[in-house]
This record gives C-alpha cells, structure tokens and sequence, in this order.
C-alpha cells in the first residue's frame, strides 16, 4: 500500500515568476502522519546545527541530521557535514516521495524545531553541492508553520501554511531568484520537524 495519496491541486504554481514551487497539501493521514512524527523524535541522530558567521562559531536551538545513499559531504554555513546512512524509514519515505513528485533525491536534511521560537531566516538554497536547479521536496510533521517566499529583486512574497503530514516542492529557478525562510512565531508550542529531499552531485567521501 502506498504511503501517500494524489492530491487534486498539485500542478499550480505559486510563484508568479522565476521559479517552480508546488504545494501538494496533506498527503498523509493524520494516523500515519503522527507515527512518523513520534519516530523521528525518537530516533533520529539529532544534533545542534552549528554557523560560521565572520568568523564565529554559532550554534542554534534548532537541531539537524543529515542522511543519505552514501556518506556525502554537504557544506552550508562554512559547516561541512557527513550523512549518515538511510533508515529504512527514512527510505521509504524517500521512494514514496520520489514516486508522488517524478524526482530522484539522494540524501535529506531534516530538521527539528522544537516551537515557535526556532525559525530560520530569509536564505535560498544554492550550495555547490546540490543539483543545479534540482527538485527540493520538503516534507512537514507536527505544529503547522507559516513559510514564505520572497523574491530577490522585487521583493514580491508569497506565503503560506505548512501542514502535519504535506509535501512542498521547489524546483526549476526558485533557489535563483527567491529566498525562503520559515519565522518564528510565540504561539506555537509543539514542535515541527521537515525533511529536505535533495541531491547532492558534489563531494563524495
């Protein structure tokens, strides 16, 4: 049985202009949502990500893991990172993700924040690492957080809710010519977790 469903309104773009992002909406019932939730709370390598911001080490409240097919090397704010080896959990929401979008991804960043006051700021994703304008497929559990897009020159935004249990998809120019971020908020007390599908071409170990 597959893990997700077909949503109806997942062909619409909502960007105007210089990108590609599709919101798939709930794409998993509230029972299967909420199993994945409680295991990747419980049993996912958890670690504080850490910055090199001019020349200082910062490390945030929020925490990160980082897996894939094979040992990659990722470097995203001057912090390199090896990734650890799928679970087969991990694994099977990876096939079932790449099934529902049509893209293949090799490795996932995923992210813990524990409430609303973990966010993560305006920022694209443009390493060298990663496929040059290749699918980024992000998958939320828990709390409900708004998630926004802004556009580099005319600062144009677009937002939008992320459900427990949904898919977002960014592909095509978006990392180009928008940035996203997810802000913090004081009224959410739950935590959310997302998972980053990507690929990585770069660096192998």
């Amino acid at each position: 049985m597959e893990l997700f469903e077909y949503p109806a309104d997942c062909n619409r773009n909502l960007l105007p202009y210089g990108g590609s992002v599709h919101y798939y909406g709930k794409i998993m019932d509230k029972t299967g949502a909420d199993r994945y939730l409680q295991y990747l709370l419980a049993e996912i390598a958890w670690e504080h990500d850490q910055a090199v911001i001019f020349g200082r080490k910062l490390v945030t409240k929020r925490k990160v893991a980082w897996y894939g097919s094979m040992p990659f090397e990722y470097t995203y704010s001057n912090i390199t990172k090896v990734a650890l080896l799928w679970t087969p959990e991990l694994l099977a929401l990876k096939d079932s993700v790449e099934q529902l979008t049509g893209e293949a991804y090799n490795s996932c960043l995923l992210n813990l924040y524990h409430n609303g006051s973990e966010g993560m700021a305006w920022h694209s994703d443009g390493e060298s690492d990663l496929k040059k304008e290749g699918a980024i497929a992000s998958l939320s559990f828990g709390a409900e957080r708004k998630f926004a897009f802004k556009h580099k020159q005319t600062k144009e935004k677009i937002e939008l809710v992320l459900a427990h249990g949904s898919l977002l998809v960014m592909k095509g120019a978006t990392q180009t010519h928008w940035l996203h971020r997810l802000p913090p908020t004081t009224r959410i007390h739950t935590p959310r977790i997302n998972l980053t599908f990507r690929t990585i071409e770069n660096h192998l170990l």
